[in-house]
């Protein structure tokens, strides 16, 4: 994309990294609308309106805060180009030869690479993983949640519930990230890889935790515990075939946890110790 001066600069305040330049070929701005060009997914330039005669001014900004105030509260933007088809290649698997050996990788071909024409997208996602009214109280995401019980949830406030390609692009943005932070698995960043799951016949144990307390599973536009903790309910892309009722994100299980990765198996009345829910606007 190449970079233009806009007709009307905007005002975004987000960071202390402040300087003066009097065009945009002043090399000190090179490296910011470098950055924007590149998609802005974790910094980006704003431009600020100089007094008459003044110059302009270059603030570093942080792109999902910068967007956010163009969506309801507790929601953030998301916005770009999403690859329909993508080729994730493992290089390293995590787990030894067996049953699972090719299930959890543990670092990916960087950059991934896009098999079909990008499209656009612009909505907007909860932050973070969502309670039910009645269970307002209780500090974490509601689960037990069917697929039924997240849409009129959703609806109840204007929104509704994602679709498959709106939730892998808000976990891993224009760079096709396998994990939302990156192309490497850190088993520390999200709720993920537990072992000590519960008993045959005694049920899941709960091991969510609440918003916030996993600060590096975040994706590149702000949306958090996207991978691990709650399994969240999302729909079918229209006209690709089979029942809209999908799963995504896996929960604290040790399993593939990728933005890619998708549970087709529950119907719409489903509900267990590990499904919750976000939605989309």
């Amino acid at each position: 994309m190449q970079w233009k001066w806009p007709a009307k600069s905007v005002l975004v305040v987000l960071s202390t990294s402040l300087w003066t330049c009097s065009s945009p070929q002043d090399p000190r701005a090179g490296g910011l609308f470098e950055a924007l060009d590149e998609g802005g997914l974790a910094s980006g330039a704003a431009l600020i309106s100089p007094a008459k005669g003044g110059p302009m001014v270059v603030v570093a900004v942080d792109h999902a805060a910068a967007v956010m105030g163009s969506c309801p509260t507790g929601m953030v933007a998301v916005e770009g180009n999403y690859c329909p088809d993508v080729e994730q290649r493992c290089l390293e698997w995590l787990d030894p030869p067996g049953k699972y050996h090719a299930f959890r990788c543990a670092k990916y071909a960087s950059p991934a690479i896009c098999r079909a024409t990008r499209k656009p997208m612009r909505f907007c996602i909860d932050r973070d993983e969502q309670k039910l009214e009645a269970k307002k109280s209780d500090p974490r995401p509601t689960n037990h949640v069917s697929y039924l019980a997240a849409k009129d949830a959703c609806t109840a406030r204007g929104a509704r519930l994602c679709t498959q390609s709106e939730w892998q692009f808000a976990c891993e943005g224009e760079e096709m990230r396998p994990y939302p932070y990156g192309f490497e698995r850190d088993s520390l960043a999200c709720n993920i890889d537990h072992q000590e799951l519960g008993r045959p016949n005694g049920g899941l144990k709960d091991l969510r935790t609440k918003a916030g307390d996993n600060p590096k599973c975040t994706s590149p536009f702000g949306v958090r515990d996207l991978a691990g903790n709650l399994e969240e309910w999302v729909t079918r892309d229209p006209g690709t075939g089979g029942k809209a009722t999908l799963l995504k994100g896996s929960w604290w299980l040790p399993g593939r946890s990728t933005c890619r990765a998708t549970n087709a198996g529950h119907d719409e009345v489903y509900q267990g110790t590990e499904t919750g829910f976000r939605c989309c606007h």
